[in-house]
């Protein structure tokens, strides 16, 4: 069984499958390692991750580069920032 707050058994799971992310104790949905491993097996593991987490623009660039519809859980102020609207838009999260 796995720790979900114990930090190097929560990065071997969302290596794994980003999703597992859910499972995570709340201190390590906003661990930067953590949900940047997550995010980058599944981008959309962001729905799971803590709202500073969502509003970080490294772990919101990892995660469109893997599923752009999931800019619809990133912080609206990034929802704003173009970088990210383009990002979204390559990986084809915008309609």
């Amino acid at each position: 069984m796995t720790d979900w707050s114990d930090k190097a058994e929560v990065l071997a799971a969302v290596q794994e499958n980003g999703w597992e992310l859910e499972n995570a104790s709340d201190e390590l949905k906003a661990d930067p390692d953590v949900v940047l491993a997550a995010v980058k097996s599944s981008g959309y593991a962001l729905r799971f991750a803590a709202d500073e987490m969502k509003a970080d623009r490294e772990v919101v660039l990892a995660a469109l580069q893997e599923d752009g519809g999931v800019i619809e859980h990133a912080a609206d102020e990034l929802k704003a920032d173009r970088e990210i609207v383009l990002a979204a838009g390559t990986a084809g999260g915008i309609n």
